[in-house]
């Protein structure tokens, strides 16, 4: 869980580059499981776990220092996504980390696509962040236009640790395709990018905020197109799982696309149970913080439309108690 230890001597704060007068102080680290860094998982991480970092020898908050919990070191660690996350934080690997909304309650329920599991009743919630659109992507002169086009192609569908995976093995089976019907790859960022630069696979699809970094740099260096996500296939997923949403990525969000109709899925930020209620009330109030907006606003695309009015939309896995008292105290829960 989170590593603890004192800074007592001079030199122990030297290494960490803090003044040679600053005292003895407990110290906490805390990891966000994120996802590939091509994507909108990792950034958006950085940022978070800047926004709640404050290291020893910091500046005051509002004196130009960080306004994170005293203390506290967090990092951005990259994974395979969604279902790595959640087993990382169940296991104790990492405090915390990213998912998307419907694989996390599968997994807390044990349910759905985690059905006959042990379901994951430690796991709980921080807060709703953002939503994630499905990209199919493929080249423009591929003449796929629709899923069904998928069949007999060779598409990547991500790493199974991620959500992607669940998603896209979803939208085939609510196409009336399985993956046996394709030739499936597991290909994550950039490594999809260019597989289908070269030749190798014919689409991959990817779960991701917009706009997200790995394919605005596919977008300028080739002619792609984002293949919609729609009619009774997309009508039959959202109206069986109540996460998804048709949901469209604006023209222009990618060079050369225009606007495009596709599925969405909230992205939420889970920790365990055992993790100290004080300190996730801090980090939950460090997220919300004036200060934290501002690095919110700036640091990421994405970042904008992280509000504590969001905070509790789409919410399935129960709060942590810390996360909780903030929430009740600052008027949103009621």
């Amino acid at each position: 869980m989170i590593s603890r230890f004192k800074t007592a001597a001079l030199s122990a704060a030297f290494a960490l580059g803090l003044a040679g007068g600053a005292v003895a102080q407990d110290i906490q680290f805390f990891s966000i499981g994120t996802g590939g860094t091509s994507f909108t998982y990792y950034p958006v991480g950085g940022v978070i776990a800047n926004a709640i970092s404050k290291p020893p020898g910091s500046r005051e908050c509002g004196q130009g220092g960080s306004c994170g919990v005293d203390g506290l070191i967090a990092s951005a660690v990259s994974s395979r996504g969604s279902v790595d996350n959640i087993n990382a934080i169940l296991s104790g690997l990492r405090n915390s980390g990213f998912a998307q909304s419907d694989v996390a309650y599968w997994s807390y329920t044990g349910t759905g696509t985690r059905e006959g599991e042990e379901p994951a009743t430690e796991l709980r919630t921080i807060a709703a962040l953002f939503e994630e659109h499905i990209h199919l992507v493929a080249l423009a002169d591929s003449g796929i236009t629709s899923v069904a086009d998928l069949a007999g192609k060779t598409v990547s569908l991500d790493e199974p640790g991620s959500g992607t995976f669940v998603d896209a093995t979803l939208i085939l089976e609510a196409n009336g395709l399985s993956i046996e019907d394709v030739n499936a790859e597991a290909l994550k960022g950039n490594a999809a990018s260019e597989a289908l630069r070269n030749g190798k696979i014919d689409a991959f699809f990817v779960v991701a905020g917009y706009p997200t970094g790995g394919i605005v740099e596919l977008a300028s260096a080739a002619d792609i197109t984002l293949v919609p996500i729609t009619g009774p296939g997309a009508e039959a997923l959202t109206s069986k799982y109540g996460f998804f949403a048709q949901s469209d990525i604006p023209g222009g969000t990618y060079e050369g696309i225009d606007t495009v109709s596709t599925v969405s899925v909230g992205a939420q930020w889970y920790t365990s149970a055992k993790e100290d209620e004080e300190l996730i009330y801090n980090i939950t109030a460090a997220l919300w913080n004036d200060e934290s907006r501002r690095l919110l606003d700036v640091g990421h695309a994405k970042g904008a439309s992280i509000t504590p009015e969001t905070a509790l939309a789409g919410i399935g896995v129960p709060l942590h108690p810390g996360a909780e008292r903030f929430y009740r105290e600052a008027g949103l829960l009621e």
